[in-house]
């Protein structure tokens, strides 16, 4: 069996992830995108492009799961929550994004954020409870 159009398809799926999750990202900041679906795409998004995983990866098989199962599944609910034409023109705006790299450095920043939003909430967290 040949492996090349079986890796090949894979690479595919997976930019065309990425693309999406980026024209989520562009959804997300869309003012005609309802409020309860700018909430899941901010968790979809977060987890995309987050390092940690519920699973982690170097569990053979299972720790790929979550990442073939969450993802996918999280765009597939926010998409039936966006407009189709307001998606279309999220998915441009990805495109254009990704064709320019600002991409992967805005989605570096907004885990950054989220990530020192979370030590700062757990440091205060912590001092509140030693005073």
């Amino acid at each position: 069996m040949d492996r090349q159009p079986l890796l090949k398809r894979l690479r595919e799926r997976a930019e065309g992830l990425e693309a999406e999750t980026y024209a989520l990202y562009e959804a997300a900041r869309d003012r005609r995108v309802p409020w309860y679906a700018r909430v899941v795409i901010a968790a979809i998004v977060a987890y995309a492009v987050s390092p940690i995983d519920l699973i982690p990866d170097f569990i053979p098989v299972i720790g790929y799961l979550d990442d073939l199962i969450i993802v996918p599944g999280g765009v597939f609910l926010v998409l039936k929550m966006i407009p189709p034409g307001v998606m279309q023109e999220c998915r441009s705006k990805a495109k254009d994004r990704i064709a320019s790299g600002r991409g992967r450095l805005v989605a570096a920043a907004v885990v950054i954020a989220i990530w020192l939003l979370a030590v700062f909430l757990i440091v205060k967290f912590v001092v509140e409870l030693l005073d």
